[in-house]
């Protein structure tokens, strides 16, 4: 990312985009807390990740933490699809970052419990994941064993992930 900041205009349509996911009960369960580079809430954000993500991470317009409501509104009983309806929510906002030409990057290397007291997360809610938004660089300014993560990974076959039937039998890796 190159470091620039993005206006609210920039960044709030993929929140948007966010708030069009399916969810259980149409409950939206997702809370996406967000601190821009110039903000008094940066440091408290940044310093919540873990510091191979701060390397890059530094030069990100926006630092978001995805948060989900573990209950609904409506009776106040557990909501057993809150993350998965959380994870749709984040779907939605990466692919419209990525259709605007931003970066977009999911976020799993960050305290967790830190993060709870310093965004006053209440018990009711749990924290998904983090990400950061920012304008495209030129991978050449990451560091070195840093570029190279730039392209593609790997993804497992089909026959891995896609299975006929039940589970049972199946191992790390695929079918034994």
């Amino acid at each position: 990312m190159t470091g620039e900041s993005l206006d609210k205009d920039e960044f709030m349509p993929l929140f948007e985009a966010a708030k069009w996911a399916p969810s259980s009960y149409n409950n939206q369960p997702w809370r996406f807390l967000y601190a821009t580079r110039n903000s008094d809430h940066w440091n408290a954000y940044f310093d919540l990740l873990s510091d191979e993500n701060k390397i890059w991470a530094k030069r990100a317009a926006v630092l978001v933490v995805m948060v989900s409501k573990t209950t609904f509104d409506h009776n106040g009983e557990r909501s057993r699809t809150h993350s998965f309806d959380t994870g749709a929510a984040w779907q939605n906002l990466a692919l419209e970052g990525a259709r605007r030409g931003l970066v977009i990057h999911g976020i799993g290397g960050f305290d967790y419990e830190r993060a709870t007291a310093v965004l006053s997360i209440p018990s009711e809610y749990t924290i998904e994941a983090m990400a950061a938004i920012g304008v495209r660089a030129s991978p050449n300014a990451l560091p070195p064993e840093m570029q190279e993560r730039e392209a593609p990974s790997d993804r497992k076959p089909l026959s891995d992930i896609v299975i006929d039937g039940a589970l049972d039998g199946i191992e790390d890796g695929g079918d034994e």
